[in-house]
């Protein structure tokens, strides 16, 4: 019988240092690591098909038994730079917004924010793949992960939803967490506490394992993303989660 735990998780840029941790230590060898794009994660860990997942948060309500496993995970303090509503047009004028079928908590916070923040009544489209190519005019799109930071110069108007919920609701913002749907022993999530930080020491390392022209690495991890979730991140999550239950 397997006893290896099935971890999954996604490839995006802004998980890197926390995989480079995880597949360089021994703790790899007791998993099974797979990735997967976020809203595909939730639902092989609700149909256990994986036993933890680096879970979009809005995904948690929705999962029998999910708690967050991890004191890391995907979160920010004001600009996050790879969420963000891109268009052609001011806010002002825009009627129509394309969702990013990827990541169900990016989607849920842009309904949020057009809603209570910038009191917009949108009509919003689920994204056809091109979508990107359609936004035109009054239209505008939730693009998020390394999507985003290839297309911060090709549009004249970028509002980062996570600076526009910290000015919304003066609290930081957490993207995903490590849930898990079934409990796990002290002694494995102290060891998956520590394989996640050893990525976070090696930056450098990361950072050059991974080139990218369109966007400054060091500025990402170092200034948009927050790792580690502390009081203030937990404090923005339940804040979240109450808002859209």
């Amino acid at each position: 019988m397997n006893s290896k735990i099935r971890v999954g998780a996604v490839s995006y840029l802004n998980t890197k240092p926390l995989l480079y941790g995880i597949e360089h230590s021994s703790f790899i060898d007791s998993i099974e690591l797979s990735v997967a794009y976020p809203s595909l994660l939730a639902k092989q860990l609700q149909n256990s098909e994986i036993d933890i997942a680096l879970l979009p948060v809005a995904a948690i309500p929705g999962i029998d038994g999910a708690h967050i496993v991890s004191d890391f995970g995907i979160a920010s303090d004001g600009n996050v730079v790879s969420v963000a509503l891109f268009s052609k047009e001011p806010i002002e004028d825009i009627d129509t917004v394309y969702l990013d079928y990827q990541s169900r908590t990016s989607v849920r916070l842009a309904q949020l924010l057009l809603e209570q923040y910038w009191k917009k009544d949108i009509t919003f489209k689920q994204a056809p793949e091109n979508y990107i190519d359609l936004i035109e005019g009054n239209t505008a799109g939730v693009i998020i992960g390394d999507r985003a930071l290839q297309q911060l110069n090709n549009f004249p108007y970028v509002y980062d939803l996570s600076a526009a919920w910290k000015a919304h609701t003066g609290l930081d913002f957490v993207f995903a967490a490590w849930v898990a749907n079934r409990p796990m022993s002290d002694d494995f999530i102290a060891d998956f506490n520590a394989a996640n930080a050893v990525g976070l020491s090696e930056l450098d390392t990361v950072i050059k394992q991974n080139p990218f022209p369109w966007y400054d690495l060091k500025t990402y991890y170092k200034e948009n993303i927050r790792f580690v979730l502390d009081e203030h991140k937990k404090k923005g999550l339940n804040a979240f989660l109450e808002m859209i239950q």
